[in-house]
């Protein structure tokens, strides 16, 4: 692998007064991790499609009489390959080690970083917590891309564990490419509304799951006389999102935990509704509820925005879509399958907008790390990448 592959050192991620601060062998660890995601991801990966052409696919039209006909049917030929076992076996260890290499990290200090939250929050309006909210079902059964305990968990009070894992480790998964501060989805989404509809000038902004808001903050940013609403159900990311924003001096956003399936506010009330990777962790029934919940919440002239990873369609290979299926399978995203299999222009049709209103594009994450915009783009890390499929619609 050349050195224009290997991904930038962990140090380049950007800093703030939230952040855990990691030791040297801490630091050692999550080099080591992002290196091997990224060997798996460039080096090891492609002999999938290999094995896929070369062995399964025949002897599958050999013993069947036919060729493969559903992603499905390619993920039961493929796990019987060794090639493939060995690398999705080694990608499920990767992320495994991640996330107990994140919790090691965070859980030594977990104190200390409740204390460094409180104190950039107390006092503020700017954080509405209600410890009244439940966290969906479909959230609590499922440790997320395996983070024990997911975004929400709380093991102290005031806790901030979860959301600062996710900060420090999230470079680690994506190796970089995703900027210094983890914010290439919202900064590319901002840079594409502030080039390609330089007339929209939304006053009103809902991001949806917002997490620990680092995809929203760049959207504030580019919109400074707005007025910014982030919510999620999850108060350990609220929480630590708030004082991060309060610390990189982003004041316009207001993080309230809330469930985006029935929000309470009032009708056509926003400009601009967005969500970032985000769907593909809901379950279809509450997918479905949040986009009819948009549209009622959207003034006439309003925006709506998905950043997603691409759906399955047909003119997709089915190789294509087996391999990005393996987050289903085994990285804890077991509504990832449903949702990419979505029609997302009947599911905004069926929600209210009209069909010359839709909108598909494709962005690719803004990254201001000049090392980690040389990976080589010829092998895409599907479900990883950091190139999205955005879709929406306007309400006319």
């Amino acid at each position: 692998m050349s050195q224009y592959n290997l991904p930038p050192v962990w140090n380049r991620v950007g800093k703030h007064a939230v952040f855990p601060e990691a030791k040297h062998d801490e630091i050692a660890r999550y080099n080591f991790l992002a290196n091997l995601n990224r060997y798996l991801a460039s080096v090891v990966s492609p002999g999938n499609k290999i094995a896929y052409e070369k062995r399964v696919r025949p002897t599958f039209e050999q013993e069947y009489g036919r060729d493969l006909e559903t992603r499905k049917e390619v993920h039961e030929a493929m796990k019987k390959d060794t090639y493939y076992q060995t690398w999705s076996a080694m990608r499920r260890c990767a992320m495994e080690m991640r996330q107990q290499a994140g919790r090691s990290l965070v859980l030594r200090q977990a104190d200390e970083l409740a204390e460094k939250a409180n104190h950039l929050n107390q006092g503020k309006d700017t954080l509405k917590l209600n410890p009244e909210v439940e966290i969906p079902h479909y959230v609590r059964v499922v440790d997320h891309h395996c983070m024990p305990g997911s975004y929400y968990t709380e093991l102290i009070e005031g806790d901030v564990t979860a959301a600062a894992n996710y900060d420090s480790g999230l470079f680690v998964t994506t190796t970089g490419l995703l900027g210094r501060m983890n914010d290439g989805g919202g900064l590319a989404i901002a840079q594409w509304l502030k080039t390609e509809h330089v007339e929209f000038q939304p006053k009103r902004i809902l991001d949806i799951g917002c997490g620990l808001g680092h995809n929203v903050l760049p959207i504030a940013q580019a919109y400074p006389d707005a007025e910014v609403i982030a919510i999620d159900v999850a108060a350990p990311m609220l929480r630590y999102g708030h004082a991060r924003a309060q610390d990189l001096g982003v004041n316009n956003v207001t993080f309230i935990q809330m469930d985006g399936t029935n929000t309470g506010f009032a009708d056509e009330s926003f400009d601009w509704i967005q969500t970032t990777m985000f769907l593909h962790e809901t379950s279809d029934k509450a997918l479905h509820k949040i986009v009819e919940e948009i549209y009622r919440m959207l003034k006439p002239g309003g925006l709506n925005l998905h950043i997603e990873q691409p759906q399955y369609t047909e003119d997709m290979d089915l190789y294509e879509q087996f391999i990005r299926d393996w987050d289903a399978y085994y990285n804890n995203e077991p509504f990832w399958s449903k949702m990419h299999d979505i029609d997302v222009k009947k599911l905004m049709l069926q929600a209210g907008f009209k069909e010359n209103a839709f909108i598909q594009i494709g962005v690719k994450a803004v990254n201001d790390i000049p090392e980690g915009q040389q990976a080589d783009q010829k092998v895409e890390d599907y479900g990883r990448s950091p190139v999205w499929n955005v879709f929406g619609a306007w309400k006319y």
